[in-house]
């Protein structure tokens, strides 16, 4: 059975970085970008990330420029962007793409492993994301592709996929899976 640490992916500075390095901590792996409405969940992405690394936790974030093109710049720029307006300290990766023949391979697995999860309708976001993508492909929900910056993946300390959540999805609710991993 695959895991997660049976990936290679380009750090920021385009190293190569075995996911093997995390073994045994709980991970959220996050594709991003600096120019959506949903970039700031950094500062919320950053809290968890304070609040539970020493205990084994980590946000791992891929920038992606698939969607809107909001993620544009260089990674330097990207890194530089997240750490003034956000203070973000986690371990910030090479710009991928999430979605089609190209994907990242990382992100081709997650995929395979948790299909879409559904929107949270109560956030003020949502309702326009489902209206702009069921324009586009009104199937779009039984696919398993990435809809949106800020989706997020849980991995458990086994390096399996336990959870997929959209942008949508509140903080408060990863929170308590990431809190439930970690007991474990």
């Amino acid at each position: 059975m695959k895991t997660i640490y049976d990936f290679t992916v380009k750090g920021r500075k385009g190293e190569n970085v075995s996911l093997k390095e995390y073994a045994g901590e709980v991970l959220l792996i996050v594709n991003t970008a600096t120019k959506c409405g949903f970039t700031p969940q950094y500062d919320e992405l950053e809290k968890l990330y304070r609040t539970y690394r020493k205990e084994g936790f980590v946000v791992l974030d891929f920038p992606c420029n698939q969607f809107g093109q909001q993620a544009p710049g260089t990674d330097e720029s990207i890194h530089e962007f997240c750490k003034l307006n956000f203070g973000t300290e986690f371990p910030r990766f090479k710009k991928v793409k999430v979605n089609g023949d190209d994907a990242e391979p990382l992100f081709q697995w997650l995929r395979e492993e948790k299909g879409f999860a559904g929107w949270d309708m109560e956030h003020p976001i949502a309702h326009i994301l489902d209206d702009m993508l069921t324009k586009a492909d009104p199937d779009y929900k039984e696919k398993n592709d990435i809809k949106w910056n800020f989706t997020k993946f849980l991995i458990n300390k086994k390096g399996q996929v336990v959870a997929r959540f959209e942008p949508t999805a509140k903080i408060e609710v990863i929170e308590e899976e990431v809190k439930r991993l970690l007991a474990e």
